[in-house]
């Protein structure tokens, strides 16, 4: 565990007249030189819910960000979410376009429970969630944030520049892909992340080595093999694991032993889901341990049948080095409970996760970066994620440690889009 300590200072007390966001008719529209309360930058499951529910209380505000693009752009054509249909939902404070109204509308087959949910049906509806409860998205990028006296300014870029009094960080885990030191050294030729895969055509035919053990790694070693490639699976633990299938209806016994939650059953999962604020309050040190732990890498009930048996799976391996020769990357491997052979492959695809760090967030300028007190490269937030810094809120897996692991699932965007929605209208109504 690590705890920084930030310099605070300003980063300027420049002021710039700009357009805002008010509320009029039940949506905002555009009003000239006028700050706007909040702005949200990221339009995912957590921004969206977050611009719903300031709607709702008349909070002006902007939100600049493509819509569902770290799904459409990161994620493999033909994966199924982990999370079942009831945690699947992007969250307005009527419910009024759960997922399961969305594909009642559509036609498109839902259950609460038990029936995976597609990452096409995800899509559609976070982007017909968007357009009928948040249409005022602005499809742009934020490359830079700057604080001063009054709030802050933001770059775009198109080039405009704004200031607003409160900003809302809801930007998922796409600036924190972890690649091991061990693989760096490799050209984008012969090694990316598995972020950078929505399209796996290009695999066909070829021998692909994929790094790690996680619902990410299980998925494309089920794609690759249906798209055509070889896939090797190597992973550094025991064995690879696959989530139970839920036998439905559950029994009472069940129900006692494991309660159903929105990252999965048992106790652990129900309290995560269910007392995020509680968990806001425990010691530190177990809140570390419990945000890193739990719900480790696991794979999805419904594709094990497609990877078990039908494609080679290394175990307690590690990666030494990677080098290339031939336009063929060699692995060399290494084991302390089994003679192992190195892999070679034609690409290398590290399905190695996410490591949050709050410094790689690049549109923050370093000054503001400074200002942040964190733990473990995580801003130490608020009971409403306010951060150290007066009026920058970081909501999703950026938060994860100070309301525990629920925060890196779509099902935590409700109690996030809520209790940041309370902070602000309460500092709004104090202004």
């Amino acid at each position: 565990m690590q705890l920084r300590d930030r310099r605070r200072e300003t980063a300027g007390d420049g002021e710039l007249a700009v357009t805002r966001f008010t509320t009029f008719r039940g949506r905002n529209r555009w009003a000239k030189n006028v700050t706007p309360d909040v702005t949200i930058i990221g339009a995912g499951p957590y921004g969206l819910s977050l611009a719903a529910h300031l709607e709702a209380k008349g909070i002006s505000f902007r939100i600049i960000g493509v819509p569902m693009e770290f799904w459409k752009r990161s994620m493999p054509a033909g994966m199924s979410l982990k999370s079942d249909g009831c945690a699947s939902s992007i969250y307005d404070p009527s419910r009024t376009l759960t997922l399961g109204r969305f594909c009642a509308e559509e036609n498109i087959p839902y259950a609460d429970l038990g029936l995976p949910v597609t990452l096409e049906t995800f899509i559609s509806y976070g982007l017909a969630f968007q357009q009928r409860m948040v249409p005022t998205v602005e499809q742009r990028v934020v490359t830079s944030v700057s604080a001063h006296q009054e709030g802050f300014t933001l770059r775009l870029d198109n080039g405009e520049e704004f200031t607003t009094h409160k900003v809302v960080v809801a930007v998922g885990v796409g600036y924190f892909a972890h690649m091991p030191e061990e693989l760096s050294g490799l050209t984008d030729s012969f090694v990316t992340h598995s972020s950078r895969h929505s399209d796996l055509a290009a695999f066909e035919n070829r021998d692909v080595a994929i790094v790690g053990a996680g619902a990410s790694a299980l998925d494309l070693a089920a794609l690759l093999k249906s798209a055509g490639s070889r896939p090797v699976v190597v992973s550094r633990g025991p064995r690879v694991q696959f989530h139970d299938r839920q036998r439905l209806p559950r029994k009472m016994r069940d129900r006692l032993r494991a309660p159903s939650s929105g990252i999965g059953p048992g106790w652990y999962s129900w309290f995560f889901c269910n007392a995020p604020l509680v968990f806001h309050y425990l010691p530190l040190s177990w809140r570390l341990q419990k945000t890193k732990t739990h719900a480790g890498p696991a794979g999805g009930w419904f594709i094990k049948d497609s990877v078990v048996g039908k494609v080679p799976i290394l175990v307690n391996v590690n990666v030494q080095a990677a080098t290339t020769e031939s336009d063929r990357v060699h692995i060399r491997l290494s084991s302390d409970v089994a003679q192992t052979s190195n892999v070679t492959v034609d690409h290398v695809i590290a399905a190695t996760g996410y490591r949050v760090d709050v410094d790689r967030i690049t549109f923050l300028e370093e000054s503001l970066q400074a200002r942040i007190e964190t733990v473990n490269n995580t801003p130490i937030l608020s009971s409403h994620f306010e951060s150290s810094v007066p009026g920058l809120y970081f909501v999703g897996p950026v938060a994860a440690n100070s309301f525990g692991p629920v925060q890196r699932f779509a099902v935590g965007a409700r109690f996030a889009a809520r209790r940041v929605t309370r902070g602000l209208a309460g500092a709004t109504f104090r202004k």
